[in-house]
Order: structure tokens, then C-alpha cells, then sequence
């Protein structure tokens, strides 16, 4: 196993799929003593259904459609609001959607956030700043007519 750098760059935390960090500031005999330090909303209230990404000091937060993605500086207080990137998909595609709107979520690699978008794109991102550096059309959405 690799050493835990307090990263979490994949959704799953590691290639393994371990979705378990070596870390022990939490543990069996404080982890009652956790409180809420601060929320985010991505103001859509549809299915949210990804782990969000820590790559250095930014959490990287993806919406249901219209799959907004969002960076948040977790070295201010309440996580405040670096950048946001709008991939602006196709409206059709909600209707499309077998299990509400969500997104399953982003992955980081050499300074590129990329994630799927509902209407059949990948995106990738600069994780700096948050511009488009690419987008590829992956097959279509629409349902095959029977």
C-alpha cells in the first residue's frame, strides 16, 4: 500500500478500491467527537452520487446535470468558492437519465480534473483554475427506439 499523502484523487482513494485512508487523526476513540465544520450546496437539489476529490489544498465537488464542477479552497474557513466550470450540456439529456440526474463523480491526474457530463461527454479541466482544456463526444444518450 502507498504511503497516505491526505490526498484523495480518485473516488475509490486508491487503484485498489480500498476507499479507506491510513490516517489517524480519526479514530475509535475521538470519532464521536466530530462535528460539522461547514457545508457546500451545488444548488441542485437531484441525486448526489460521487465522492468528492481532495487534491492538495481543493475539493473538487461535481453536480447532477447540469454538471457543474466546483473547487473549493479548504485552506480558508467554510471552504470557500476558487473557481466553478460550466460544461453547459444538452437540456434533452435529463429526459434520458435512468437514475435521476447525478454524476458519479470526477478524477484527478497531472493537473487535469476530468468527469463525464449527462449528455455524453468527458471533460477535462484545469484543476488550477477550472477552463476547459478538452471535450470528447462519447456515444450518444438517447435511448434506442425499440
Amino acid at each position: 500500500m502507498e504511503p497516505d499523502d491526505g490526498q484523495w484523487v480518485r473516488a475509490t482513494k486508491d487503484y485498489a478500491n480500498r476507499r479507506y485512508s491510513t490516517l489517524d487523526q480519526i479514530n475509535t476513540g475521538n470519532v464521536n467527537q466530530l462535528k460539522v465544520a461547514w457545508t457546500f450546496d451545488t444548488g441542485i437539489n437531484r441525486g448526489q452520487e460521487y465522492a468528492p476529490l481532495v487534491v492538495n489544498d481543493t475539493m473538487h465537488v461535481v453536480s447532477p446535470w447540469p454538471n457543474k464542477l466546483f473547487a473549493l479552497d479548504l485552506t480558508k474557513p467554510g471552504g470557500t468558492l476558487k473557481w466553478t466550470f460550466e460544461p453547459n450540456p444538452s437540456n434533452a439529456a435529463k429526459g434520458e437519465a435512468c437514475c435521476d440526474w447525478a454524476n458519479r463523480g470526477v478524477v484527478y491526474t497531472e493537473g487535469k480534473i476530468i468527469y463525464n457530463t449527462l449528455d455524453g461527454y468527458t471533460v477535462g479541466v484545469d484543476a488550477n483554475d477550472g477552463h476547459l482544456l478538452w471535450r470528447t463526444h462519447l456515444p450518444t444518450f438517447k435511448r434506442a427506439k425499440p
